[in-house]
Order: C-alpha cells, then sequence, then structure tokens
C-alpha cells in the first residue's frame, strides 16, 4: 500500500495482515481525488476518515494538501498501524479515535468539529453502517455548507439515494466497488 501523489508520493505505508481491513484500492483511490479536487474538496479542507483502517485515504488527503483529517478506527490493531503510518510521515498532530465511526462523529459534533469531506467505508458486509452513518450526519451540523459525503460500498450493493437531508448526487462503479457522493440539500423555504 502506498501513497498515490502530493508531497508523500510513493510512500509506503504499513498494513494489516488478514481480512480485518480492506485497503481502497490505488485505482479507485485515483479516482475518488480526481472527482474531489476537480471540485475543490482536497487542498485546504477538513476530512473525517471513517472506518479508517490504516489511514490510507487519509494520509492521501494529507499528502494533497488537505489542512486536517480526524480517523475513527474501531479496531485497536488497524488503529495501532494507523497512528504508525502517520508517525512515520510526521503527522503526529492528526486525532486518531478509536471507536465506532458514529460514536466518533457524535463527539466530534459536540466538540463543534466540522468537516468538508467525511469519507467512510465500512467493511463491505456491514450494510446498517451506512445508514448510521450517513444519519448521524445529516442530523448534525458536522458537515460544513457546500461539503461532501463520500460512501466506498460494494458495487451490488446501494447504500442508497437519500438520508435524511443527504441526497447522492454522484454515483461511480470502478472494478467491484463503487463511490456514491452526497450533499446536503436545501431545506424547505430556503433559496
Amino acid at each position: 500500500m502506498r501513497v498515490i501523489a502530493g508531497k508523500f508520493r510513493s510512500r509506503t505505508l504499513r498494513s494489516l495482515e488478514g481480512l480485518e481491513t480492506r485497503p481502497t484500492y490505488d485505482r479507485l483511490k485515483e479516482t475518488l481525488f480526481n472527482v474531489l479536487s476537480s471540485a475543490g474538496m482536497v487542498e485546504g479542507r477538513a476530512w473525517a476518515d471513517l472506518f479508517a483502517g490504516t489511514g490510507a485515504v487519509g494520509i492521501e488527503a494529507l499528502s494533497r494538501g488537505a489542512n486536517s483529517v480526524h480517523f475513527a478506527e474501531s479496531s485497536s490493531n488497524a488503529a495501532k498501524v494507523l497512528r504508525q503510518n502517520l508517525a512515520a510521515l510526521g503527522l503526529n498532530s492528526e486525532e486518531v479515535v478509536e471507536r465506532d465511526s458514529a460514536d466518533a462523529l457524535r463527539r466530534w459534533g459536540a466538540e463543534s468539529i466540522r468537516f468538508d469531506v467525511c469519507f467512510l467505508d465500512p467493511p463491505y458486509g456491514l450494510h446498517g453502517a451506512y445508514g448510521e452513518v450517513l444519519r448521524t450526519i445529516a442530523r448534525s451540523p458536522l458537515l460544513r455548507e457546500g461539503g461532501i459525503v463520500v460512501a466506498e460500498h460494494e458495487k451490488r450493493f446501494d447504500p442508497g439515494d437519500r438520508e435524511g437531508t443527504l441526497r447522492r448526487y454522484r454515483l461511480l462503479k470502478q472494478g467491484e466497488s463503487a463511490l456514491s457522493f452526497y450533499r446536503r440539500e436545501p431545506e424547505e423555504g430556503s433559496g
């Protein structure tokens, strides 16, 4: 596993043996960052990397100029490797929360932390996690105005077109994976 572009380009990241985490493939990661970069959602932006695993997506965002990334990972083994990856790159100031992603979001919301991009990549078998995390974001002020939520999922699974105030505006399929992009809908009567 490696960083694709930016200031940490070609740096190797540690990964976990076994099936505890499933890294985002380089081709899909490149597609994700092409879409978000063209929308101005990487450089200088605040990110949440949910179900972060060893941190490859959040670290890629930092490498490409994101201002900050808050990582949530409930597995202590994965969180340990994530911290090692951050330390190896001198990124010790990034927050790693070792808890369920929905719990981490509620904590960050209580701390008035706001994000431009929330990326979630639950283990593919945890279909219910998509709705829970999307609902948590939709019901909170965590997402800044114009912010984007991106869900990586199996191509055969659909996390839905809408969750509360979040509405999917783009679906990209690549290989066996897909990316669903969500934005908050304007409230009724505004505009």
